[in-house]
């Protein structure tokens, strides 16, 4: 069995993964707000707490934005 080179720890484009992880769903949030008007009521319930899900994801990546921006800073 042939052992495989673990990769380095590349954390250089971190930040910039994140900030689009934001962006996109972000624009998740909007689509779903849109879909909501043609939605049941079922819908509208599930559309509504998977938001809040993506808005909770949203917090989340913000701090490992900071987190990494300071870890980067930190190595300078």
């Amino acid at each position: 069995m042939a052992w495989q080179k673990s990769n380095p720890d590349d954390r250089s484009d971190n930040v910039e993964k994140l900030q689009q992880l934001i962006q996109s769903t972000e624009e998740n949030i909007h689509k779903a707000e849109e879909a909501i008007a043609h939605g049941t009521a079922h819908d509208k319930a599930a559309i509504e707490a998977k938001n809040e899900r993506r808005r909770e994801s949203i917090q989340a990546f913000k701090s490992e934005v900071k987190d990494e921006a300071h870890q980067q800073h930190d190595l300078t």
